[in-house]
């Protein structure tokens, strides 16, 4: 059975920073594509960033220079550093296995206010 179980969410004040973490088991976690969604109330969840089997990166523009997706396949965990947080970064950021089929974490929420 495979899982994605996201951790490291909370509340952080503008400019602060947090590092989410996603857990993956059942699965081969090597050959999987990654990736970090979000979803802000009453908005559509977005793609945030990706990181490949091969390590290539991409970014949804609002994060670029902020954020920093990267992959330990030891640990089978992926992770997504996020500095210099705003405001608009508030959502439940989910994370994403795909390879043929994909799976889902159930998210974790941030929340970036003072």
């Amino acid at each position: 059975q495979v899982q994605l179980v996201e951790s490291g969410g909370g509340l952080v004040q503008p400019g602060g920073s947090l590092r989410l973490s996603c857990a993956a088991s059942g699965l081969s976690f090597s050959i999987y594509a990654m990736a970090w969604y979000r979803q802000a109330p009453g908005k559509q969840r977005e793609l945030v960033a990706t990181i490949t089997s091969e390590l290539r990166t991409n970014y949804v523009d609002s994060v670029k220079g902020r954020f920093t997706i990267s992959r330990d396949n030891a640990k089978k965990t992926v992770y997504l550093q996020m500095n210099n947080l705003k405001p608009d970064d508030t959502a439940v950021y989910y994370c994403n296995a795909r390879y043929a089929i994909s799976y889902w974490g159930k998210g974790a929420l941030v929340t970036v206010s003072s």
